[in-house]
């Protein structure tokens, strides 16, 4: 088994990238801050939230050759926390000047943790220290403060004039037993320190009342186990002759599919230029596709645990809580990874190592046949390139995941592991709005919304996105025997008709259409987008969570393209108060049809916690797919060859005969 290594994304000089859609480098980060540092003179208390490309506008990336001359700009966001001013610069790397920078008043940026000298770990050892906090742990008989752990959940926004303009987090805390045991087994209910993270002290202790810690363990390291399963047989995945990938640089050539892959602090992974080789050409599909927002808004009233709606890629960044992944646990088979530089809030490159997974699965079958007239079989067994992420966001993991088929289709899948977020509640309680996982441990009812964006190209940037139901046709002379079912199909013309539902009773789907290209059947070549599981909000209109997140009110939107829009719920959701993002931008009623636009797909996962999730979740998975509807003239998968496999049971023969 041979691991693939990639590491020319860190080590290119900040010029001479080979093509500038390239991840930045080590070199090009550390330039970056050190620009800021010494031209901007915006103090020395920076906290650096953002280092990132400014991707080139797309006509130039579209019509790019190697050996083209390269623009490297940057987009910096940096807090001075002892002034509290918030600042946006942008970067020429080729002059080595700054070319903007300017004051952002009114928002706060995404969580940075300690200041220019103090990481994660020194931050909550130091607040562990708070008089006022020891104080509160001691009511509870919690004398050993070392075994707390705090974790720094975002405010929210409920329009305390108290809290403007400061930047707060509430401390959610629990206890372990001893050093490495889980300590979400233990929650300490009802207390709730106000973090001030500019001045890295609690401004404020909220004590809703003393809770009885709850007794039982929740382990589940194998250490802490007794036994283990003895009937389980390997499994050895192997491709003697390797992967049927190639990779050059951040370029990835997979059977006919073509893509690059990038990665930012806030979204994670970043696919572009996705495009297809059908007759000797590579058409475009996608030119751009990343998460672009998620959040997991809670449904329990009491205490403050109304306030649970953590943005994870907005307020926290997706991307910088990214696993290592491991080999033979994470991924399986033949892998390639890729490294990826980021940067700490001193604004220093570091590196994520093995942060971007890549292999091959067998997935089945593809297509097959039997023609008994003639006694042949013809099969082909599927196969998916997959690329993925997983992320660690306190006590919940989440795995991103995008498969490529043999077919032209595409599947985004997220995969929700990790702990439950738990609360505790006094002996004999029986939550409403949760379940009890443990003794007096509760698991509250949430949800978890993701929204990806998608930046369409089907076979060029003049795209149409047609809503299309199947519904059952009037029974008439063309239909006496009422069996007769067909297709409507309805064009999105304006962003105020653009937000869009699921209908599972209509099959509903959703189709990028390119008016100005056939197939051979003179038919407009599409690409559909069709739904998963899904479910809408179940809080009240009126709530505030659906001002802060309202993309999770539609599944699909759509909006004509615009380089600046780029995050569903706004630049900046922290302790915002909501209608940013998409709702203030389809009030712009732009034109959709055969134009350049983009897709924002929302997808939810209703989390009705269960005994069996405690005390680490199995897997739950969710997402949805993009496939080819006409865009190609047959099926694009019939040059697959056949098999030779064991596939028979007792000796190797051809899935062909």
């Amino acid at each position: 088994m041979v691991v693939a290594k990639n590491n020319s994304s860190l080590s290119k000089s900040p010029t001479s990238s080979r093509h500038p859609l390239d991840p930045l480098t080590f070199e090009e980060i550390n330039l970056s801050s050190s620009l800021v540092k010494e031209q901007a003179h915006l103090g020395i208390e920076l906290l650096f939230e953002t280092i990132m490309l400014i991707e080139p506008p797309k006509s130039e990336v579209i019509t790019f050759l190697p050996g083209d001359p390269i623009t490297r700009d940057v987009f910096v966001v940096v807090l001075n926390y002892k002034t509290e001013r918030l600042y946006e610069l942008e970067i020429s790397l080729d002059l080595k000047k700054i070319t903007r920078c300017e004051h952002i008043p009114g928002v706060q940026p995404a969580f940075m943790f300690g200041d220019i000298n103090m990481d994660f770990n020194e931050w909550e050892a130091h607040i562990k220290k708070d008089p006022k906090l020891i104080e509160a742990l001691k009511k509870r008989g919690i004398t050993d403060a070392s075994l707390v752990m705090i974790d720094p959940w975002p405010i929210s926004n409920f329009g305390n004039k108290e809290e403007e303009g400061k930047r707060l987090a509430i401390g959610r805390c629990w206890v372990r037993r001893e050093d490495g045991d889980n300590g979400y087994a233990r929650p300490i209910e009802g207390l709730s320190p106000i973090l001030d993270l500019n001045k890295n002290k609690i401004v404020e202790i909220q004590d809703f009342g003393v809770v009885p810690i709850p007794p039982e363990d929740g382990n589940y390291a194998a250490r802490y186990q007794s036994t283990f399963r003895t009937d389980l047989k390997p499994i050895e995945i192997t491709q003697p002759e390797g992967p049927s990938f190639q990779v050059n640089g951040t370029e990835v050539c997979w059977q006919k599919w073509r893509l690059r892959v990038g990665y930012t602090k806030r979204e994670g992974l970043v696919l572009h230029t996705i495009g297809y080789e059908d007759g000797g050409e590579v058409r475009p599909i996608i030119y751009r596709a990343a998460l672009s927002e998620m959040v997991v808004p809670y449904g329990d009233p009491t205490n403050d645990h109304y306030k649970k709606q953590v943005f994870d890629a907005g307020e926290v960044g997706i991307g910088r809580c990214a696993n290592s992944l491991e080999l033979g646990c994470d991924c399986l088979g033949e892998i390639y990874y890729f490294d990826m530089a980021l940067f700490n809030i001193q604004g220093d490159a570091t590196e994520l190592k093995n942060v971007v997974c890549m292999h091959e699965e067998d997935y089945g079958i593809l297509w097959k046949h039997t023609d008994n007239r003639i006694g042949e079989t013809e099969t082909r067994r599927s196969r998916r390139l997959v690329i993925s992420t997983v992320a660690t966001v306190g006590n919940y993991e989440y795995g991103f995941f995008w498969y490529f088929y043999q077919d032209g289709g595409i599947d985004y899948e997220v995969k929700l592991t990790g702990i439950v977020n738990s609360a505790a509640v006094d002996p004999g309680v029986e939550p409403k709005n949760g379940t009890l996982v443990a003794p007096q441990v509760v698991a509250h009812n949430h949800q978890h919304y993701f929204n990806v964006r998608l930046d369409m190209m089907v076979d060029g940037q003049n795209n149409s996105v047609y809503e299309v139901d199947t519904v059952t046709d009037p029974i008439s002379d063309n239909n006496p025997h009422g069996n007769a079912f067909s297709v409507k199909r309805t064009l999105i013309e304006k962003e105020e008709e653009a937000v869009r539902i699921i209908d599972p009773f209509s099959a509903r789907y959703w189709s990028v259409t390119n008016n100005s290209k056939q197939n051979y059947l003179g038919q407009p070549v599409s690409y559909k987008i069709a739904p998963g599981e899904n479910v809408l909000p179940f809080h009240h209109d009126e709530a505030v969570i659906m001002k802060r997140a309202a993309f999770m009110t539609g599944h699909m939107w759509v909006t004509a393209f615009d380089e600046k829009e780029m995050f569903a719920a706004g630049d900046y959701p922290n302790q915002h108060p909501g209608n940013d993002g998409l709702p203030s931008w389809m009030k712009k009623n732009r034109a959709l049809t055969d134009t350049d636009v983009v897709v924002w797909y929302t997808f939810g996962h209703n989390h009705i916690p269960r005994l069996e999730d405690w005390p680490v979740m199995p897997v739950a998975y969710t997402g949805f797919s993009i496939r080819p509807s006409g865009f190609f003239d047959r099926n694009p998968a019939l040059d697959v060859p056949p098999s030779v496999i064991n596939c028979c049971g007792e000796s190797v023969c051809a899935c062909s005969h």
